[in-house]
């Protein structure tokens, strides 16, 4: 076994380090599925920008996912297909002009989406892309009032009481919903016939004495402010715009994230703005910046990953051997300083004692620092802490905004500390629980135990980490797992709640502990390896994928590894799963690791296949060889 793990580390080393770009980081895609090159095609149709190479190559990568029954997927193992992206790649095709209704599959997409009850059963952002299209009717009215933005942070809800990529989402919604704006083009296809029933063409927010009660709340507040309706509106209008245009990127995109740019866009045209204006422009072009080439079709990216996989990949390499003083290792170091973020964004407002010192997850981020990165990077720079005054000045930074992103509850949030009222959840959005709050969670909370007891000097009876430890005892699920928020999902937090808790002195033989090894032992697959289902996160259940992979096999394997004295049965089951499966190519390997809002949103990591293999193998090695 010794000789073999060497000889797939060596090759995995080898790649990532000729893999590297020039400005010393990994630009790994971000891969999303087809929605976002959907959503690029029907924006530069609607704009009327004729970028046929672009179009016709998104067009193409589309088409190329399509299943046998018409339909498209989110996932390998989705039943049937997913009604919701098919409406979706069915109305970028058909504008695109490169496929026409008469298309066999087109017509099999068609019969698809009927049977599935039609366009009206596609996801509520979806509804909101057709509306201001003029493919869908607007409903009378959203169900969060664009007056919102106007109330103080004393009020039980106010704008900051939203998740950061809920505000970047709503907001553009807010005015286009108010504005009713809707643009259609000659070229402008017409999906009247994928309604089912012509008088379900609103939204039909589902309405609970909940959401009436919130409503009645935040109306009443409404009237209190000085001024006409009239002028109260306006002003809302204008401060939501001023919202907008505060938190753009250098490289013209709201946040970096694609469908807020793209409804950015949207609700400046609705409120006059020309499209050959800057700002419009600018924006387009930051969305194009994202493009990058997958199997030979050109993919949009949602954002991109680059300071994410820099940071892993930086210290897998390190942990795999890699001295910090390899020049892929300074050049990685190098890459990471400079994104470290020294602005003030709206994370301050629920921390306002912190200093900035975060690290964001795309390339361009400069306002959005998250915990996950930020220990990630951290990580990558901590054996050059002592060598540099720079790396040091960084690192002290960086620790001390983590430390201070801790929530009241003990466990830590991805981007704002602080931000999961409950009343938010009677809001009658769709896939809110992912959308409006970004409450603690085991995967964040694990991780950042992790690296506090790893690589600072912090007490293991210090109050963050006697608090961080008891939020994961009183979240482990009854079968010994926990809930990953932002991957694939059951498997995915047990491996950070137990490293975690290890790496702070929790002791493998306490209950917790042991549960949880019980139950990835009894999960693990008859070929040694691991697989979860993306249903999981819908289920709110462990869902096996009945098939390996190799990120869920590599979590799985580095959690019962940092329990471990001897390498198990399990253990030595998982490592040869690794070792004889590292090179097969199957579906497997595509298949999401990272989600952002159950049954919509999964993310392919194209770096994760040489990440999380290399990093079990090296810790496997380290403790065992």
């Amino acid at each position: 076994m010794k000789s073999q793990t060497k000889d797939l580390i060596r090759p995995i080393v080898d790649r990532l380090k000729q893999s590297q770009t020039p400005d010393g980081s990994w630009d790994y895609p971000f891969e999303t599925g087809i929605s976002t090159d959907a959503y690029m095609i029907i924006l530069l149709r609607t704009l009327e920008i004729n970028d046929e190479d672009l179009i016709r190559g998104l067009a193409n990568r589309i088409m190329s996912k399509q299943e046998d029954n018409g339909a498209w997927k989110l996932f390998h193992d989705e039943k049937d297909g997913n009604v919701t992206i098919t409406v979706e790649a069915y109305y970028a095709l058909l504008y695109s002009g490169y496929y026409q209704k008469e298309d066999q599959r087109l017509q099999a997409a068609k019969q698809f989406i009927l049977a599935k009850g039609g366009i009206e059963k596609s996801h509520m952002l979806t509804k909101t892309m057709l509306a201001l299209t003029g493919q869908y009717r607007w409903p009378s009215c959203f169900p969060i009032p664009i007056e919102l933005v106007l109330l103080p942070l004393s009020f039980p809800i106010n704008l900051y009481d939203f998740s950061v990529f809920g505000r970047a989402n709503l907001i553009p919604i807010m005015i286009l919903s108010n504005k009713k704006y809707s643009k259609r083009t000659k070229k402008s296809p017409d999906l009247s016939d994928l309604f089912t029933s012509r008088s379900d063409g609103s939204f039909h927010w589902p309405e609970t004495r909940g959401t009436k009660k919130l409503c009645s709340m935040v109306e009443q507040e409404v009237k209190r402010l000085i001024g006409f309706p009239h002028y109260i509106r306006s002003l809302a209008m204008q401060r939501a715009k001023q919202y907008m245009i505060d938190h753009i990127e250098p490289d013209g995109t709201l946040y970096s994230y694609f469908s807020s740019t793209f409804l950015m866009i949207f609700a400046l045209l609705s409120l006059g703005h020309k499209k050959e204006e800057s700002v419009i422009i600018e924006a387009i072009n930051g969305l194009h910046a994202m493009k990058c080439t997958i199997n030979g079709h050109p993919h949009i990216q949602y954002t991109t990953a680059t300071v994410w996989n820099t940071a892993l990949i930086s210290y897998a390499l390190q942990e795999a051997g890699v001295p910090s003083s390899d020049l892929t290792i300074k050049k990685a170091s190098k890459y990471l300083i400079r994104r470290q973020q020294y602005k003030y964004g709206d994370w301050a407002f629920h921390n306002p004692q912190a200093f900035p010192g975060g690290w964001g997850f795309s390339d361009i981020n400069t306002m959005n620092p998250d915990v996950d990165d930020t220990t990630a990077a951290l990580r990558a720079l901590s054996r050059l802490v002592k060598r540099s005054s720079t790396v040091r000045q960084a690192w002290e930074k960086g620790v001390q905004w983590t430390a201070s992103m801790q929530n009241k509850d003990g466990g830590w949030p991805a981007f704002e500390k602080n931000t999961d009222k409950k009343l938010l959840n009677l809001l009658p959005i769709e896939g809110g629980r992912f959308l409006l709050t970004d409450p603690s969670s085991a995967d964040l909370t694990g991780r950042t135990l992790e690296f506090l007891g790893s690589y600072t000097n912090l007490r293991k009876n210090h109050h963050l980490i006697k608090r961080g430890v008891d939020w994961l005892l009183h979240h482990q699920e009854e079968d010994g797992s926990w809930y990953g928020r932002w991957g694939i999902c059951y498997i995915y937090g047990t491996w950070a709640a137990v490293t975690g808790m290890s790496a702070v002195g929790i002791s493998p033989h306490t209950s917790s502990i042991q549960k949880a090894v019980n139950w990835l032992c009894r999960i693990q697959n008859k070929d040694g390896g691991w697989g979860e289902s993306c249903v999981s996160d819908s289920e709110n259940t462990y869902i096996p994928l009945h098939a390996s992979t190799l990120t869920h096999t590599s979590w799985a394997l580095d959690a019962l590894i940092s329990t471990a004295d001897q390498p198990t049965p399990e253990i030595q089951a998982g490592v040869s799963y690794l070792l004889a499966s590292y090179d097969k190519r199957d579906w497997t390997m595509d298949y999401p690791a990272g989600q952002g809002m159950a049954g919509s949103f999964y993310i392919h990591y194209h770096g994760y296949r040489y990440i999380f293999p290399l990093l079990a193998l090296a810790h496997y090695k380290r403790k065992f060889e």
